[in-house]
């Protein structure tokens, strides 16, 4: 291990309003990132002038111009768009020891410092993986977030599910509506790397001597209200989180559905999506206290507003 502390970036695609991208590169900034890449995967103008003079930051618009130059056309899917864009940056980050691909709702939450985190990692080692948790939607206005940790005990975790989410326990990974996978710090500066989404291959090899990072999760702020959840269903449902292509917890052949499918059923019951949300991503006291009971609930304040005030003074949200 080199006696310098390595330093670590982070890269994401993001089409989204400019608040939100300015608190993720705001709260990643505070956390330490030496270098933040942000590709607008639409135009953005209102964030790119923020983002654009700032010397930790590399703004790319990836708009038709950019595709045919580097790809000769833009794929339809976000998915290979995310990776082509992470290996963009990846092979361009000269500025760090690591480079993390994460989305513009997902917020590193380190229990001690990540620097250290990585430094202890032993040379071999060219992927930290960071499990998620997966927020809930508040039943106050506190501004306190709940979140539901991975169950890191695969022998324990399907029948946690099961006790926690009666109804539903059969179609969820881990209690999840999104990935469980969580992302990975990738060691930069290495040759021949496959990267996707949720894992890298070298040569063949599939994530190359992987170390779970145990005192940092990804806060996923994958939904927040009934509102939210509606209105970006369609979209996961078709192309994103819930497409059809997405495995199930239980194979279909011993009884389970993927979400696509469970949801396409639901939606075809009076409050079929409701009932289910209610069940599975709302902040209840019933459902805090069973997560409570396995060690599973985390509470967190973000303050996004107060890092984004410091590091993006003269926006005006």
């Amino acid at each position: 291990m080199s006696n310098t502390m390595p330093t670590w970036g982070v890269v994401a695609t993001i089409k989204a309003p400019a608040v939100e991208i300015l608190n993720f590169v705001a709260h990643h900034l505070e956390l330490g990132a030496t270098h933040v890449w942000i590709y607008l995967d639409a135009a953005n103008p209102d964030a790119k002038e923020q983002l654009k003079p700032h010397p930790q930051l590399t703004v790319v618009r990836t708009g038709d111009n950019y595709w045919q130059k580097t790809r000769g056309k833009k794929p339809s899917m976000h998915q290979p768009r995310q990776s082509f864009n992470v290996r963009h940056a990846y092979n361009r980050a000269k500025k760090v020891d690591w480079l993390l691909h994460i989305d513009v709702d997902e917020f590193l939450w380190p229990d001690r410092s990540i620097t250290e985190q990585l430094a202890a990692l032993p040379e071999e080692c060219l992927v930290a993986r960071v499990r998620p948790a997966e927020a809930m939607a508040s039943v106050d206005d506190s501004g306190l977030i709940y979140f539901k940790s991975f169950i890191a005990d695969s022998t324990l975790r399907n029948q946690i599910v099961a006790k926690t989410y009666p109804k539903f326990a059969p179609y969820l990974k881990n209690g999840f509506v999104s990935h469980v996978a969580g992302k990975m710090f990738l060691r930069t500066g290495q040759k021949d790397m496959a990267i996707k989404i949720h894992n890298v291959a070298q040569n063949g090899r599939q994530n190359p001597g992987q170390v779970e990072l145990t005192d940092v999760a990804l806060l996923h702020l994958h939904t927040t209200s009934w509102g939210h959840w509606m209105q970006s269903f369609a979209y996961r449902h078709k192309k994103g989180s819930y497409r059809n292509e997405l495995g199930s917890a239980i194979p279909e052949e011993q009884g389970g559905l993927n979400l696509h499918k469970l949801f396409a059923h639901l939606a075809e019951e009076p409050n079929g999506l409701q009932h289910f949300y209610e069940e599975v991503c709302v902040a209840t006291p019933e459902l805090r206290e069973k997560l409570e009971s396995h060690g599973l609930l985390r509470r967190h304040r973000l303050e996004l507003d107060a890092k984004r005030l410091k590091h993006f003074p003269d926006f005006d949200a």
